[in-house]
């Protein structure tokens, strides 16, 4: 078997996704921003309530660490042979990242593989 290098870090591409939002709206955020802020900053569009804006910043910070929880498990069972099968990719580097593209989907960069969610 070969040695796979998998690398993936959902939420931060997250947060990379809303700050990027945030640059493009002309409203950017500060260069500092934690990752808490950056969420709190999402949230707090659709509602006023500070506390409810964090609730739903950690719903979604726990979804997609969650998410990644289950492709890390079951990655060498389940995905990589579906990538093997739908892909031409024959590598050991699998880079997921998470993408907002006419919904939520995580790609994998190398073979071009999407996982909608």
């Amino acid at each position: 078997m070969m040695a796979i290098e998998l690398h993936m870090n959902l939420y931060q591409d997250w947060l990379a996704t809303v700050k990027n939002i945030f640059d493009g709206s002309g409203q950017p955020l500060p260069e500092h921003a934690t990752a808490k802020q950056i969420g709190l900053a999402y949230y707090i569009q659709n509602t006023a309530d500070l506390e409810e804006a964090e609730k739903l910043r950690a719903a979604n910070e726990a979804r997609l660490n969650e998410i990644e929880h289950t492709i890390r498990a079951n990655f060498e069972q389940i995905i990589l042979p579906d990538i093997l099968r739908q892909t031409r990719y024959a590598g050991d580097v699998f880079r997921f990242k998470w993408i907002y593209n006419q919904g939520e989907h995580i790609i994998e960069e190398c073979s071009e593989y999407r996982i909608p969610l």
